[in-house]
């Protein structure tokens, strides 16, 4: 931990630690009537849980009484496997708030990689919806840290037989609690969540949220130029929780009052854009790979939403064509957003400055395509292979380094040793800043490609290609060339009913990219590889594509 020198002159304030379980005590205080609208995982119950901030609070507490009186100490890990709703927002606060750390885990990961992440974040507890039931069941044998197994279920809806041995059941848990328990004070640099990365390469790495740097990002979220969530909005986050906790939104939503809405496992364009206009949701968050079942359904039903106004899309870059879908044809304004998992995540949103409201409404859009400005708490710069610092002329390009309060300086049991660079974090992107501090991605380190000594980004040739009417997904990769290196080639799904050809896609690139960015070819796919985080595993792609041979390679 790094030190500071110590002024002679203290200043006189109050001295509180930013604790986790402060925003839950607040909202319970100040917004207790604000709602909490959940979609049930139970089929045989009324589609829709709702109750009140005072209510999660007054049931997150009594949790924590529960894992306290079950001999959960502070800094002890409880995982959780489970969707967008309730009872997984109680755990948010009751396990964060009673000291030990939450352990939001993907369920979409290969069961091996969820026993491994299980144990090597020595789980005491492990929480889980009852979808999760089998794959439970399936690794709970390899879970040699877990003492305890909870269903995130009433005593109904428990199974009458289970291979988990003593299975708790959640609401019992609950009900068991006097509710007598008052949310304990610790060093606001205590651990309060842990969350993993994908692990495309390797076995994923941890990273370990404080209090103070959780309760930091929620506050920077939360402001105008970021999320701009407030009291009058109602939000409902696909992004799952078990995503870099939802990008902070069950933190930054409940100190903001905002009513929210949890869509449970229901994420397709249907269930959610019906949900969007019964709740009245205005702002929502998620990976554009959601965005794209929604807008579909939409178009394809000619529906419109009636409070819907707002939605930051990150995970990967939104293309531009989604984002002109949903401004024109929606009336929705797109914050496009940056960050990583070892950010917690957030780092940019991407906005106008008050100039910028008089340029014409196509250059406009070009500033609202960036990954956008940092946000307070984040600095961040572009250096070259040899580290050094490159100039923000919005054409220059390199890798891109981070720091700030919200930001790894290691991974959980410095796993891959060392990670900073003269005390900043590396992140993989390799991205522009503009004089403006507009910040682009133009690829992944491991994306870009090389070709004849030249970087040619990916992102940018996707964008471009799914801006064609006859494609739905694209996805570019670097093919080894004898001469070049490294040439593009283009994979593409079309949209139902296309008949877009290899020729036809390659001339809508004429007068959009330099000729020596053209994509060598084009492959159709059916689909392509998406992880558990919504993004496009491009890793797999090279392995599927690894024995092709480009026209004259």
């Amino acid at each position: 931990m790094q030190s500071f020198p110590q002024s002679p002159v203290q200043g006189q304030m109050m001295s509180q630690p930013l604790s986790i379980s402060s925003i839950i005590r607040f909202a319970a205080r100040h917004y207790g009537g604000s709602e909490i609208v959940s979609r049930r995982v139970e089929a045989d119950m009324p589609d829709l849980h709702r109750y009140t901030y005072r209510d999660c609070e007054a049931r997150a507490r009594r949790l924590a009484q529960a894992l306290a009186e079950r001999g959960v100490a502070i800094g002890e890990r409880v995982g959780t496997l489970a969707w967008n709703g309730y009872r997984h927002l109680e755990l948010y606060y009751a396990v964060s708030g009673s000291g030990a750390v939450l352990h939001t885990i993907n369920p979409r990961l290969h069961p091996e990689q969820i026993a491994y992440i299980v144990n090597h974040a020595e789980d005491q507890v492990l929480f889980f919806d009852m979808t999760f039931l089998s794959l439970v069941e399936a690794i709970a044998p390899h879970c040699a840290s877990v003492k305890a197994f909870v269903l995130m279920s009433d005593r109904a809806h428990m199974p009458a037989a289970s291979t988990i041995p003593d299975l708790l059941c959640y609401e019992e848990l609950v009900e068991a609690a006097d509710g007598g328990y008052a949310w304990p004070l610790f060093d606001e640099n205590a651990a309060a969540s842990l969350c993993y990365t994908s692990g495309t390469t390797g076995n994923p790495k941890g990273a370990l949220y404080s209090h103070r740097s959780t309760v930091l990002h929620a506050y920077a979220s939360a402001l105008p130029n970021v999320l701009n969530v407030g009291a009058i909005d109602t939000v409902l986050p696909v992004v799952p929780m078990f995503h870099v906790n939802a990008w902070g939104l069950p933190y930054s939503v409940l100190l903001s009052g905002a009513k929210m809405v949890f869509p449970g496992a229901a994420l397709d364009g249907k269930s959610l854009y019906e949900l969007f206009e019964q709740e009245g949701v205005t702002f929502s968050a998620g990976v554009p790979t959601v965005w794209l079942g929604l807008i579909n359904y939409a178009l394809q039903n000619d529906l419109r939403f009636s409070t819907f106004r707002r939605t930051v899309i990150g995970g990967s870059a939104c293309p531009p064509a989604m984002m002109d879908t949903l401004i024109d044809k929606f009336n929705v304004q797109v914050i496009h957003g940056w960050g990583m998992t070892e950010m917690s995540p957030l780092g940019t949103t991407g906005g106008l400055l008050a100039r910028h409201r008089k340029l014409p409404e196509p250059e406009q859009r070009k500033i609202l395509q960036k990954q956008g400005h940092a946000i307070y708490g984040v600095d961040m710069k572009i250096v070259d292979d040899d580290g050094n610092e490159l100039p923000w002329d919005g054409h220059s390009f390199g890798h891109l380094l981070v720091k700030g309060p919200w930001i790894i300086a290691s991974y959980f049991r410095n796993e891959g040793g060392d990670v900073l660079q003269d005390g900043w974090f590396p992140t993989g992107d390799v991205a522009t800043i503009d004089p403006d501090g507009f910040m682009q991605i133009t690829d992944r380190s491991k994306d870009v490609i090389k070709s004849g000594g030249e970087w040619i980004g990916s992102i940018d040739l996707e964008n471009i290609a799914v801006a064609h009417p006859g494609v739905l997904q694209a996805a570019c990769i670097g093919m080894a060339h004898p001469k070049w290196d490294e040439r593009p080639l283009l994979v593409v799904v079309r949209r139902p009913g296309a008949e877009v050809t290899r020729e036809e896609l390659l001339a809508f690139f004429d007068g959009k990219i330099a000729r020596f960015w053209m994509p060598d070819d084009v492959v159709f796919v059916d689909s392509l590889p998406i992880g558990g985080t919504g993004k496009i595993q491009k890793n797999k792609l090279r392995e599927q594509f690894r024995d092709y041979r480009l026209p004259g390679a």
